[in-house]
């Protein structure tokens, strides 16, 4: 079998969790190729679609699996191969890309939703799929906190927290996370997770006490999962599907958009004052599981397909 990945290249490379979920997907010997989109909105993307059918008749695949709405409703506009179309997030929530995302849920063969309230926002009623991405196990894992500080340069007694993104975005809501950390007493620090690679991004979870994640929006947030497979205290808000996630891990919280509550919550899990058992409860997220699940997906539908 033969696809062919959709996807944006407009950050300067692929997304890290849609790469990671490829390659497991090629180990179960498909064979996977790229499109790589370069451009920003409808007109932007659509610029992109000469290149798409001239890669499509070099490389001759039999589906194409398209990640983000408005790279799926490129993908679909071309009608020689079937798409699949993986929604993950911000292609629900900003308001004009749902718009097109909705279309090109229409269009495609098949849909995949990292999460059921993104699919309840898009479409409910065609053919799809709910399927997280995946994350790989052995990138995130626990290391001692003494090594991981040693290793980032870090103070050995500061309490540090990791802010889930770039402060910047704001979707993030770094302004929230800000408010709560000027209620909190001591010697406490809020980082920037940004242009990191995933080894130093695993080495930070492993350093700070908590990841905190003060989101207006999410999906299915890839930190959330990472931070849980490196054993790190969370706090964040309920967005996405971060509670069913987290649930019943000690040591992990959800919050209100309120910056006294986000204060106490990060009051709780630092007293909590050791690491979570969180892989022990995400370890089907596992990237090679979930590729499973994409090949499923494949297979069903090319065979209903032909």
């Amino acid at each position: 079998m033969k696809v062919l990945i959709v996807c944006s290249r407009n950050a300067g490379y692929i997304s890290p969790f849609i790469k990671e979920q490829a390659e497991a997907v090629e180990s179960l010997k498909i064979e996977i190729n790229y499109f790589l989109i370069r451009g920003k909105g409808f007109s932007g993307y659509l610029k992109n679609l000469p290149g798409l059918k001239k890669k499509i008749t070099d490389f001759n695949p039999d589906l194409i699996h398209a990640h983000y709405g408005l790279s799926g409703l490129l993908a679909a506009l071309q009608r020689k191969i079937p798409v699949i179309i993986t929604f993950h997030g911000s292609d629900a929530y900003l308001l004009k890309i749902k718009f097109l995302s909705k279309i090109a849920a229409r269009l495609s063969k098949f849909n995949i939703y990292v999460s059921k309230k993104i699919m309840e926002r898009i479409d409910k009623n065609n053919h799809n799929a709910i399927i997280p991405c995946g994350i790989n196990l052995e990138i995130f894992q626990p290391i001692e906190m003494k090594i991981a500080r040693e290793e980032l340069y870090m103070e050995p007694n500061k309490k540090y927290i990791l802010f889930a993104s770039r402060f910047n975005n704001s979707v993030k809501n770094a302004s929230l996370a800000f408010e709560a950390l000027n209620k909190l007493d001591g010697n406490t620090e809020l980082l920037e997770l940004k242009n990191r690679s995933r080894e130093e991004v695993n080495m930070l979870l492993n350093a700070c006490d908590l990841l905190l994640l003060t989101s207006f929006s999410e999906g299915s947030p890839q930190i959330i999962k990472e931070a849980m497979a490196c054993n790190c205290p969370i706090v964040a808000t309920d967005v996405g599907d971060i509670k069913d996630v987290i649930a019943g891990t000690e040591g992990c919280f959800i919050t209100k958009f309120d910056p006294v509550d986000v204060a106490e919550k990060i009051k709780l899990a630092l007293d909590f004052n050791k690491r979570t058992n969180g892989r022990e409860q995400i370890r089907h997220f596992d990237n090679n599981l979930i590729a499973k699940e994409i090949v499923k997906c494949y297979q069903k539908f090319l065979d209903r397909d032909l």
